[in-house]
């Protein structure tokens, strides 16, 4: 019997509420959930030199933690896109604030018969808006 493979990704800093709902609902999609995280490296280029705030192996390891993750990939590049074609995953998902049709690898996803799916963000919850109030 194959298993239902569901891909996501992303920086993960600070892991809070917001990402958690994201990867619980993520789960539910198939039978096993495979979290890609951007590299200190790449999330530098991404988010600034101040991030991350937790480094790439701490964030690997919170994420695993959590019972519904069961494997996470640590990733150079700015995007995902060789690591979701290592995988070949049957769902790609990402928050609602990506169109699906745009999500780095959905073209790829598709084309092999799999899905793309969004999940609603969870409301007040954004790292940035985090460390900016720690900041204060």
């Amino acid at each position: 019997m194959n298993k239902t493979i569901v891909f996501t990704n992303g920086c993960f800093d600070l892991l809070h509420k917001g990402h958690t709902n994201l990867l619980l609902k993520a789960s539910k999609y198939g039978d096993k959930l495979i979290v890609g995280i951007n590299s200190d490296k790449s999330v530098k280029k991404i988010k600034g030199e101040k991030r991350p705030i937790d480094n790439q192996n701490e964030r690997k390891k919170k994420l695993l933690e959590l019972e519904f993750v069961d494997d996470v990939h640590i990733f150079e590049e700015t995007t995902p896109l060789k690591l979701i074609k290592l995988i070949c995953p049957d769902v790609l998902v990402k928050g609602e604030d990506y169109v699906a049709h745009q999500i780095v690898g959905a073209n790829f996803v598709f084309s092999k018969g799999g899905k793309v799916k969004t999940i609603p963000l969870t409301p007040g919850f954004s790292t940035t808006k985090i460390i900016q109030k720690m900041a204060k």
